[in-house]
């Protein structure tokens, strides 16, 4: 039977992950080191597993509000407030998702209208151009520069805007480079913005992970850019929550009642207990000022000097990340594409990267290492590439 005549071409035509590739290869090598994955080596905290074994064990196993429950909206509009100065209404600007991946797709699908363009600065997070696609609208990648730091600047920023633009994604901290973006380039960013009339889809996942002395910021807290910025967040990366799979996103009143019309009609909500935990993690965060996610952020401190100290040691050049989990080392000068140093890497010596290609076209020449995993395995890893480079 001929499935084309039935499918979506242009969804068929969306290549899977290029980060899935080599995970799923590393699970048939039980010897190999995965770099691979964006995951946090901590187990989730245990007062916060330990909140959602009690709602369980209480039998709370209905379905919660389409919005998710109220009292974790508050905490996260309370968390949001206390951390970065964003007010947002618990009852009308929060809510909850299966994850800041649902995040993302929901304001794609709001947003957008078919033939839209959405603006990509790449290298970034595989999940940005399907999500556009998947929405009908057209994805156009900005290539960054490791000379500027892999940060999107207002003439990258101008020269991609066409009158079919509807939105650009900012996805800082950054996914897989570690760049970091301050307040005085947003503001620069803003202008662009404002004078196209742009919207913004923010994705701060990262923003806990953030190594500069001046922390993070968020353009939707800048003057005109609340009302036209959808602010995504998760607890999978700062709290070591991956497999809970909760994520929030808030935006304006009238936009998200749009947003929730898509999520209550494909999602219904998130897990009860998925809920209930996060909603422990914040209100413990309250109290201890957020503890849990400051011990794990100094480990991946040490890691990330680390990682970043070994590969300059072996002669690659490499971009200093001062955000996320990554450290994504340039490997041209080994004469290799990225595909091919991934594959032998993997095969000759069991450490798994992925190559930059998997985060776009201008990725080639670089791998994406993520150093959110145990120190003597990470050790363990940069010995072998080191052993791998001196072949080559």
């Amino acid at each position: 039977m001929d499935y084309s005549r039935y499918w979506n071409p242009e969804i068929a035509a969306v290549p899977k992950s290029g980060i899935r590739k080599f995970f799923d290869i590393v699970q048939t090598m039980p010897g190999a080191i995965s770099l691979g994955v964006g995951e946090p080596d901590f187990v989730t905290p245990y007062h916060i597993r330990n909140a959602a074994i009690d709602s369980l064990l209480d039998g709370e196993t209905q379905y919660t509000s389409n919005w998710g429950r109220l009292t974790l909206r508050k905490e996260i509009a309370f968390y949001l407030k206390n951390r970065y100065g964003l007010t947002y209404d618990p009852h009308t600007e929060v809510l909850v998702t299966v994850g800041a991946s649902e995040g993302i797709d929901l304001a794609m699908r709001a947003l957008l209208r078919a033939g839209d363009e959405v603006l990509v600065p790449e290298p970034s997070y595989v999940s940005y151009r399907p999500g556009v696609v998947f929405a009908g609208g057209v994805a156009v990648p900005i290539k960054t520069e490791e000379s500027r730091n892999f940060v999107l600047t207002p003439e990258e920023l101008e020269a991609a805007v066409t009158p079919r633009t509807r939105a650009v994604i900012l996805p800082y901290p950054n996914n897989p480079t570690g760049a970091v973006i301050d307040r005085a380039a947003l503001q620069k960013l803003r202008d662009v913005i404002l004078r196209h009339d742009l919207f913004v889809i923010s994705d701060e996942i990262y923003s806990e992970l953030t190594y500069s002395p001046e922390g993070h910021a968020s353009i939707a807290g800048l003057p005109e850019m609340w009302e036209r910025t959808v602010y995504i967040n998760g607890f999978s990366k700062a709290f070591a929550m991956t497999g809970w799979r909760v994520g929030y996103l808030c935006a304006p009143a009238p936009l998200m009642d749009v947003m929730v019309k898509i999520h209550q009609y494909t999602i219904m909500c998130a897990s009860t207990q998925g809920q209930v935990a996060a909603e422990e993690a914040l209100r413990q965060g309250r109290e201890d000022d957020y503890a849990d996610v400051a011990l794990m952020r100094r480990s991946y401190d040490h890691r990330r000097r680390l990682m970043f100290d070994a590969f300059r040691q072996m002669g690659l050049s490499c971009f200093e990340p001062l955000g996320a989990f990554y450290v994504f080392p340039g490997i041209r000068g080994t004469g290799l594409t990225s595909e091919v140093f991934c594959e032998r890497l993997l095969k000759e010596k069991e450490v798994a990267c992925v190559p930059g290609t998997a985060f776009g076209a201008c990725g080639e020449g670089h791998i994406r290492c993520c150093y959110a995993t145990a120190l003597d395995k990470l050790d363990t890893a940069l010995s072998r590439i080191a052993d791998f480079v001196k072949t080559l």
